[in-house]
């Protein structure tokens, strides 16, 4: 009998987990891990109806003193909603193998703020899911610091190549449109 009762609320919780599920965007479904840390970020949980911009990174890359211009960015914009999620990659052979030391470089040396994931492939046939879905929507990255920005449904709304500085206007520009997108 009292497992009975149990199931009777729990039942009642299901069409609202089907509903929660509904309401996240494909390009969010799933978790990666947190760089410097043990726990997961349910990407979803954490992002859905965010403006969001997604840049793979990599340590010992000519580009990544770009983490000072995008820290600068998400402090400017975190109150407007705004996050930023750096994934550190080494298909292009610059990042280290060591996450401590990819911890360091971007807590320690650039101060970064923003969520951060350990090393992920961001390329190819083993590219973690969130970057299947954005070279769906626009391309696969083409080097380091190749920066999306997505609107608060989910949607690439805009790609920029490694050489797009953070303060470039088309990028700011691409990063109020997400900002201004209705949830």
């Amino acid at each position: 009998m009292r497992a009975r009762w149990l199931s009777i609320p729990l039942l009642c919780l299901a069409p609202l987990a089907a509903s929660w599920a509904a309401d996240c965007p494909e390009l969010l479904q799933g978790s990666l891990p947190k760089l410097g840390g043990k726990e997961q970020i349910d990407l979803c949980q954490r992002f859905a109806g965010k403006p969001l911009v997604v840049v793979n990174t990599a340590s010992y890359c000519g580009f990544a003193p770009q983490f000072e211009g995008l820290e600068a960015v998400y402090k400017a914009n975190k109150e407007q909603g705004l996050e930023i999620l750096g994934v550190p990659s080494n298909d292009f052979k610059q990042e280290d193998k060591d996450s401590e030391k990819t911890a360091k470089v971007c807590y320690a040396n650039y101060g970064v703020t923003f969520t951060m994931t350990q090393a992920q492939h961001v390329r190819g046939s083993d590219a973690t899911p969130l970057f299947v879905k954005l070279a769906e929507q626009s391309s696969a990255p083409k080097w380091n610091f190749y920066k999306y920005v997505v609107d608060r449904q989910g949607k690439v709304i805009g790609n920029f190549s490694s050489l797009t500085k953070p303060d470039d206007p088309e990028f700011k520009a691409a990063i109020a449109k997400a900002i201004a997108s209705k949830p």
